[in-house]
């Protein structure tokens, strides 16, 4: 997320106060009480933020690779994002190598790309953090890939921090967690969370006045 609202697919604006927990509350009021993963998967830094369209990649324990191309689907993957789009790296929580540095880093946010949510370990962090690009995932690991893991699929449905995600679902995180929104239900969410967030200046401007919680709770109905 930037200074700028991001705009969905639809056109419809996300107000700039929407963050994972407004998101989580609007996928709670219609029925979607797990999409949050895992809290193990964190931003590199906690001021790191995303939000953006799920581009997803999965791998596998897995010690063949081709040693002309060792990284032949990841590349083809890296070469598919667009401006917008999160990279999902759905690991099975696999602590056998990392999955995501400094080139990768760089390559996604030359593409447009907008951030990657991993739920296994990152790598070159102190390098990722000068190129400006939001990075998730569960801890840090030094090593390589090839070899340990391999890909297994790509822009196909994953379970990603123990919530499934597919191609084109909505991705909003923060320090909070990792809040997923099916596609299909991206508008109305969206548009929850924005009256979410109006509600709220309201409520934390009368709080701050010295109002009691519960005239504001009645009132409002938002706490």
């Amino acid at each position: 997320m930037s200074a700028q609202p991001f705009v969905l697919r639809s056109g419809l604006e996300v107000d700039l106060r929407v963050r994972s927990a407004l998101v989580s509350d609007s996928l709670d009021l219609i029925g979607f009480r797990s999409n949050v993963m895992s809290r193990a998967v964190t931003p590199l830094v906690s001021s790191m933020k995303i939000m953006g369209y799920a581009s997803t990649i999965e791998f596998v324990e897995g010690n063949d690779f081709d040693p002309q191309d060792p990284y032949g689907p990841a590349i083809d993957f890296l070469d598919s994002l667009q401006s917008g789009d999160v990279a999902i790296v759905a690991t099975g929580h696999s602590t056998q190598s990392a999955f995501w540095g400094e080139l990768f880093s760089t390559a996604a946010k030359g593409r447009g790309a907008n951030g990657v949510v991993t739920d296994g370990p990152l790598r070159d962090t102190q390098e990722i953090l000068p190129v400006g690009f939001s990075a998730f995932g569960i801890g840090t690991l030094p090593f390589d890939y090839k070899g340990r893991m391999k890909v297994s699929s790509v822009h196909s449905r994953v379970n990603c921090g123990g919530v499934e995600v597919n191609q084109g679902d909505l991705i909003v995180a923060d320090n909070d967690g990792v809040a997923v929104v099916p596609a299909s239900k991206t508008d109305e969410v969206i548009t929850l969370a924005n009256e979410r967030a109006r509600r709220e200046s309201t409520v934390l401007k009368e709080l701050l006045e010295g109002k009691s919680v519960r005239s504001v709770w009645d009132k409002h109905r938002v706490l």
